[in-house]
C-alpha cells in the first residue's frame, strides 16, 4: 500500500489490551464512543497496510528479564504506540527494531524531577517521537539528545462525526469535564463560586473525580460513557477546562469535543492549548491559577449569548479545518514517512 506521498508503508499499531481494539469496535458499531479505533487510528489503513497487536500489562518474569536485558529477539517491521508508557510495554514483550511512539507524559514528569531511566532508554532507540503540544518539542529534544530520535508534532485531533454540532441551549449551564493528573479543581470551584454568585439561575455539573467539596449549586459526576458525555456538552452555554501549568496540553480533547460540538470553551492557558484554542474566536485562554479571571471569563460568555454562539460557531469550523482524526493521522503518517 502506498502513502499519499507515493511512499510504501506497513505497520504494527500496538495498543494496550485493558482498551481492547476489538472491544473498541464493537462499542463504536453500537454507536457508544467516538472513531472504530481509540485516538482515531483507523484512519491509518487510509495510508497503510496495518496489523494490530493487544498488549497485555508485562508480568513479574517479563519485567525482570527487562532488568536484565534478557528480552525477547527483535523482529523486523515498523511498530507504533500513542504513548511512551505502552512504547516501553511493546519493547518488553515485543520488542522490535524500528518502532516509533508519541510522547505525552515524560517532560512534564522531567519538569518535576529525573526522568525515569527506563523510558530515556527506550526512547533513545526509537526511530522517531510524535507530540501533540508544540511546547514539548523542545524539551524533549533536550531530554534524549542529539544522538535521540527525530521529534515532530502533529495537531491532535477527534471524530467530528460523533461530536457533532448542536443548537445553542435555551438555559445557561457551565459544564467541566476531565480527570487526568492536572486538572484543576481548586481554580475551577473557586470560579465557579464566583459565577454562581452573580449568575444563580445558572446550571452547573461538573464530571471529575475530585474530593474536594463542590460550591453550592455544583452537581457532580464521577464518570460519564462517551455518548452521554455528547449529550451533556450539546447542554451548556459554555465549557470549562481549567488546568495546571503543564506541556502536553492538559484538556486538549475535552476543548475540541466541546468545539465541535459548536460550544465556546474557557481554557487555562498553558504551552500547548494556544493551538487548539484561539483567543476571542474560538473561546478565551486565562492564566493558570487564576479563579478571578476564569469567572470572568465564564460570566462574559453567560451574559452574551449572541457572542458565545459565535465562538461556538467558530470553533466548529477550526476543528473541521484542523483537528478531525483525520488530519491527525495524516500528519502522523507524514512524520513517520520522513527519515531525516
Amino acid at each position: 500500500m502506498e502513502s499519499e506521498g507515493g511512499a510504501s508503508l506497513s505497520l504494527t499499531w500496538a495498543h494496550r489490551a485493558e482498551q481492547s481494539v476489538p472491544a473498541w469496535e464493537r462499542s463504536h458499531a453500537r454507536g457508544e464512543v467516538p472513531s472504530v479505533w481509540p485516538y482515531g487510528l483507523d484512519a491509518l489503513r487510509d495510508h497503510a497496510a496495518v496489523e494490530v497487536v493487544d498488549l497485555p500489562p508485562p508480568g513479574r518474569v517479563a519485567r525482570v528479564r527487562a532488568r536484565l536485558g534478557i528480552e525477547p529477539r527483535p523482529v523486523e517491521g515498523l511498530a507504533v504506540t500513542w504513548d511512551e508508557n505502552t512504547a516501553y510495554r511493546l519493547q518488553i514483550l515485543h520488542p522490535r527494531v524500528r518502532y516509533a511512539t508519541g510522547v505525552i507524559w515524560l517532560t512534564d514528569m522531567a519538569q518535576a524531577g529525573p526522568a525515569p531511566a527506563r523510558l530515556l532508554s527506550m526512547l533513545g532507540g526509537a526511530e522517531s517521537a510524535w507530540v501533540l503540544s508544540e511546547g514539548q518539542i523542545d524539551p524533549l529534544r533536550r531530554l534524549l539528545g542529539s544522538r535521540g530520535p527525530r521529534v515532530f508534532p502533529i495537531p491532535f485531533g477527534i471524530d467530528s462525526d460523533f461530536f457533532g454540532a448542536q443548537p445553542s441551549p435555551t438555559q445557561p449551564r457551565i459544564v467541566s469535564v476531565g480527570n487526568d493528573r492536572d486538572r484543576d479543581p481548586a481554580t475551577l470551584y473557586a470560579a465557579l463560586a464566583r459565577v454562581l454568585a452573580a449568575r444563580p439561575d445558572t446550571e452547573v455539573v461538573v464530571q471529575t473525580g475530585s474530593d474536594l467539596v463542590p460550591p453550592e449549586g455544583v452537581r457532580v459526576v464521577r464518570h460519564m460513557p462517551h455518548a452521554e458525555l455528547r449529550d451533556l456538552y450539546a447542554t451548556a452555554s459554555v465549557i470549562v477546562v481549567p488546568t495546571r501549568p503543564n506541556l502536553h496540553g492538559s484538556g486538549m480533547t475535552v476543548a475540541l469535543e466541546a468545539l465541535a460540538t459548536a460550544r465556546p470553551v474557557v481554557v487555562s492557558d498553558t504551552p500547548g492549548m494556544s493551538q487548539y484554542v484561539s483567543e476571542g474566536r474560538t473561546g478565551h485562554l486565562v492564566p493558570p491559577g487564576d479563579a478571578e479571571q476564569l469567572g470572568r471569563a465564564v460570566l462574559g460568555l453567560l451574559d452574551d449569548p449572541q457572542r458565545a454562539a459565535e465562538l461556538g460557531r467558530n470553533g466548529r469550523i477550526e476543528v473541521e479545518r484542523s483537528f478531525t482524526t483525520q488530519i491527525m493521522v495524516a500528519a502522523l503518517v507524514q512524520g513517520l514517512l520522513q527519515r531525516v
